[in-house]
């Protein structure tokens, strides 16, 4: 009986665990996968793939482009933000360039804000295979985003090219 209420004791005080597939996307002609926990919320858009933490404090969205329609791309994730409300402050702009299972990434990342108060912005490009990319649009509200920065961390080191 005490270990079974030492146990429930403990296990009160844990973060939830919750389970993640490895969703392949977009699913007629996959292009990637990645694993998101199923308390986010993942579910295929009509570019990609979406997902947003259980808090709402982050949103990520996995977006498949080409050559023709990459900008394109860019302009609705930007246009997105926008119209939830987010506001980049382009002066805090920072570039940085890193490998991410064996693909090239390029990150574009600015402080903003929304409703909620200060929050950071990304966009990532990186390309799974020739002549497809995939970007990666990032909002998370600073101060909270923290909590969830082992669940992040899992969801993009889990990015990976379709086989």
């Amino acid at each position: 009986m005490k270990k079974t209420l030492a146990a429930a004791v403990i296990a009160a005080f844990l973060p939830a665990v919750s389970h993640a597939a490895t969703l392949n996307f977009p699913s007629d002609a996959p292009i990637a996968s990645i694993a998101i926990p199923d308390n986010w919320g993942p579910k295929e858009t009509e570019t990609g793939i979406d997902a947003t933490s259980d808090d709402d404090a982050i949103y990520i969205s996995i977006d498949v482009a080409d050559a023709e329609t990459t900008d394109k791309v860019v302009e609705d994730a930007v246009a997105f933000l926008e119209k939830n409300g987010v506001k980049i402050d382009a002066s805090t702009q920072k570039e940085s360039n890193e490998k991410l299972n064996g693909m090239d990434m390029t990150n574009l990342d600015w402080s903003g804000s929304d409703s909620d108060g200060d929050v950071s912005v990304g966009l990532s490009l990186l390309s799974p295979k020739e002549g497809k990319l995939l970007v990666i649009t990032y909002w998370g509200t600073k101060g909270m985003q923290e909590q969830h920065g082992p669940e992040l961390q899992a969801i993009i080191t889990s990015l990976k090219p379709a086989e």
